[in-house]
């Protein structure tokens, strides 16, 4: 397993050494330069709950590709944004990085902090990091999908069992 990741991020690397040259990370006038700014916008919109903005940069066709299977549409996307808005008032979004590349992708490292309200949370205060991509055709978001960094989603899940998150035993009996 640990090969299978130092194998990932060895292509990740490559790949990003190989396209560095077509991405843009806030400082062209481009459709990269117009895909960064429609994800800033989406953005905007979970952080303030305002979503009048939602529909001049997400196509009426988006699918959010999510662990519950795929959601589509920007009524949907205008839903989760309040329910967010609604339910984690104090939840900071902070972008540490956004780069565009020429493929029409836009790639988001996330920092969320806030508190959870023990509904579709752990109650108290939460900490988490994501990487979020998503496809942009003719400065339109059509899909999305988000990776959420897994040790920090297992300590999650551990609360949300009720402090039940004790390490899975190995399921191969000894001889």
């Amino acid at each position: 397993m640990k090969q299978f990741f130092l194998l990932a991020a060895g292509a990740f690397i490559i790949f990003s050494c190989n396209h560095l040259s077509s991405a843009v990370s806030g400082n062209g006038s481009s459709q990269q330069e117009t895909n960064l700014q429609a994800a800033r916008t989406i953005d905007n919109a979970f952080q303030t709950g305002d979503v009048s903005k939602v529909d001049s940069v997400v196509s009426p066709d988006f699918i959010d590709h999510t662990e519950r299977g795929d959601v589509k549409g920007t009524d949907s996307l205008k839903a989760m944004i309040k329910m967010v808005h609604d339910n984690f008032k104090d939840m900071k979004m902070e972008t540490m990085s956004q780069v565009a590349d020429s493929n029409n992708q836009v790639f988001e490292q996330m920092h969320f902090t806030g508190t959870g309200d023990g509904k579709m949370m752990p109650a108290g205060p939460f900490d988490m990091h994501a990487v979020e991509i998503t496809k942009y055709k003719d400065g339109k978001a059509v899909e999305h999908w988000e990776y959420d960094e897994i040790g920090e989603m297992m300590k999650m899940m551990a609360k949300m069992q009720g402090g039940m998150g004790a390490p899975m035993k190995d399921s191969v009996k000894k001889k």
